[in-house]
């Protein structure tokens, strides 16, 4: 099975089938934090005292089914490409839109690394108490403040591993990388439920062009990594539950999925931009269920655009959810389109 699933990826790549090409300016989310923070949002505040829209918990009424249309809508009318995988983490109801297409993975990438430095420590080969020295062949530009660090600067493992997902550090990545090797993370991938995502040399590049192998991922497969950790079942439980803290790691600026995140609720993301992709792949901790959501986008000419348009989709899940005050639910669906509240 496994050779038969390689040997269409292999096809892919050499077809060109679903591959997505652009070209872009910003390499591993270089521009994140500056450019997000001139995305302050300018939606009105949530009060948790407003009035709550009426909510149904069950997944499988008409209002789960007046989401997903909402949500298809958005999609269509999205000048890029588009990929989402929404599910239910309660009763297991999914929905799915262009969910096995191949996008570049960005910094997405990030989270099945995270995993193989657990896969390594389970080994006993690595702890998350092991301090690793920063040296000038691990600095790399693009998003992270540890490029900034000098020379012989000593980090734990633990502490490496947050700059990966809050920062979504690309020296921090470096270094795990060489601690871990390359070759140990392309083995483990399959055992995560990865056959379509890759890791290449290649695909770490910054280069905002084509490159000779890039780093591929799913919606399909972005959501079943997501949920192993959600769940205890990547690598351990142990190590589930410290994947999950470190996902949940408060960021500075809030934007794509996590922009306006309605008061009670949690949200463990990790989020991608190069190459003209942008993405987010979340887990919502919420008081009336949990969900995941995964959005990948391609052939995007504005970044900008592309990462509000990802955060109205989260907003339509977070009126199905019941985290959005009825006032602001009903400017919302006057602005975006007709999606019933029940």
């Amino acid at each position: 099975m496994l050779g038969c699933s390689l040997a269409v990826v292999a096809t892919a790549y050499i077809l060109g089938y679903q591959l997505d090409w652009g070209q872009a300016d910003a390499p591993f989310e270089e521009e994140e934090m500056a450019v997000e923070r001139e995305e302050a949002s300018s939606e009105p505040e949530l009060e948790a005292s407003a009035r709550e829209p009426s909510w149904s918990p069950n997944p499988t009424d008409a209002a789960w089914e007046q989401m997903t249309s909402h949500l298809s809508s958005l999609a269509a009318r999205h000048t890029g490409r588009v990929a989402i995988y929404l599910k239910d983490l309660s009763s297991g109801r999914t929905w799915s839109y262009h969910e096995d297409d191949l996008f570049p993975s960005a910094s997405l990438i990030k989270v099945p690394i995270m995993a193989s430095v657990f896969y390594k420590i389970k080994d006993g080969e690595l702890s998350l108490y092991d301090k690793l020295t920063l040296r000038r062949r691990h600095r790399t530009g693009g998003s992270g403040s540890l490029k900034w660090r000098s020379d012989g600067t000593r980090l734990t493992v633990r502490e490496l591993l947050q700059h990966l997902i809050s920062e979504s550090d690309n020296t921090a990545m470096q270094i795990l990388i060489e601690a871990v090797g390359l070759g140990y993370i392309q083995q483990h991938f399959p055992r995560m439920g990865l056959v379509y995502t890759g890791i290449y040399r290649e695909g770490l590049s910054l280069r905002s062009g084509r490159v000779s192998h890039e780093n591929y991922t799913t919606a399909r497969e972005m959501a079943g990594l997501l949920e192993k950790i959600y769940s205890g079942e990547m690598v351990d439980r142990s190590s589930s539950q410290i994947m999950m803290e470190i996902l949940k790691h408060k960021k500075a600026v809030r934007s794509r999925l996590a922009k306006d995140l309605p008061k009670g609720w949690e949200i463990a993301h990790k989020t991608g931009l190069l190459r003209t992709a942008c993405h987010d792949s979340a887990v919502f901790l919420t008081p009336r269920g949990d969900y995941l959501m995964i959005v990948l986008t391609g052939q995007n000419n504005n970044y900008r655009l592309a990462k509000n348009f990802i955060s109205k989709l989260g907003k339509a899940t977070f009126v199905h959810y019941g985290g959005i005050p009825s006032y602001y639910a009903k400017a919302y669906t006057k602005r975006s389109g007709n999606i019933a509240l029940r």
